[in-house]
């Protein structure tokens, strides 16, 4: 039952066991994160912090496990559009930002 799933072309996908052993690690992070917020043992800082690293542990577990993005040679393209989307994402967003706030500035000064 932990046989690789293959598709046309040939290409891993897994084994059945994988994307178990991820379902598991996704799910004790959903529920880390919950018991962080819920028994407010951290500050509001503390809080935003431990959620923010267990997100980002939750990206890379669905990264690997699910997406099957590894460090391999046939990964390269793969991996190279990641970064790509991720890198477009980011000066969209920081652009946003900084328009947003630049009118916000030039607005109050009338």
């Amino acid at each position: 039952m932990s046989d690789l799933h293959t598709t046309s072309s040939g290409e891993s996908h897994g084994s059945v066991s994988s994307y178990i052993i991820g379902f598991v690690l996704a799910v004790i992070l959903t529920v880390l994160a919950f018991a962080v917020v819920a028994m407010h043992s951290l500050s509001p800082s503390g809080t935003i912090i431990a959620v923010s690293v267990l997100a980002l542990v939750q990206v890379l577990v669905h990264l690997h496990y699910f997406l099957h993005m590894g460090g391999g040679s046939e990964q390269r393209w793969n991996n190279m559009c990641f970064v790509f989307t991720v890198g477009f994402v980011a000066i969209f967003i920081v652009g946003t930002l900084f328009v947003m706030n630049n009118t916000a500035i030039h607005m109050m000064s009338r």
